[in-house]
């Protein structure tokens, strides 16, 4: 349990630093997209005093046909992919973006947390970062990660933390501008 706690406590940070980022830039806005973490990455912001002048919203899509519904994910891309794949996960964070006009980002993360997950994919996660400039929405940044824990909820937490770290560096590199 230590390990997780240790996790947590990373989790929170990394929630805090992204807070802090936001203030600095003051209109930037973002929105997630989150399937494997089940909204908790944007629950640890929601911690945060004050994220709401920036945090648009989150889409929780853990199923398949949630994420064609509400995302606009492509059946031929789930199909090619599976919902766990860079693909997918890119596709999710364009379409949360396109879906949130306020929005300047977006993060979306997919993965398999296990238990029961295929061996060869076990703790590997996705994040796609996207941003909007102009009219267009366009990936920013995409990211593979083997996660280091093994336990399911030590997992989604070292998962939120992941995409929590990706976007603030994309935002500090003001979004590959």
């Amino acid at each position: 349990m230590s390990q997780c706690n240790e996790i947590l406590k990373a989790a929170r940070q990394s929630a805090r630093a992204l807070v802090k980022q936001l203030e600095l830039n003051q209109t930037d806005r973002l929105v997630m997209a989150e399937s494997c973490t089940a909204g908790l990455a944007s629950g640890l912001l929601a911690q945060v005093p004050g994220v709401s002048q920036w945090l648009c919203g989150s889409a929780v899509t853990y199923r398949e046909s949630v994420k064609t519904e509400w995302l606009g994910v492509s059946a031929t891309t789930l199909a090619n992919y599976r919902a766990e794949s860079m693909e997918t996960t890119s596709e999710m964070a364009l379409g949360v973006l396109r879906q949130t006009s306020e929005a300047k980002y977006s993060a979306a993360i997919t993965g398999h947390l296990g238990p029961g997950a295929p061996p060869a994919t076990d703790g590997q996660i996705f994040i796609a970062i996207a941003v909007r400039r102009d009219e267009e929405t366009q990936i920013d940044s995409t990211h593979c990660f083997q996660l280091d824990s093994h336990e399911r909820v030590a997992r989604q937490y070292e998962s939120a933390d992941r995409v929590l770290g990706c976007l603030r560096e994309a935002m500090a590199a003001g979004g590959n501008d």
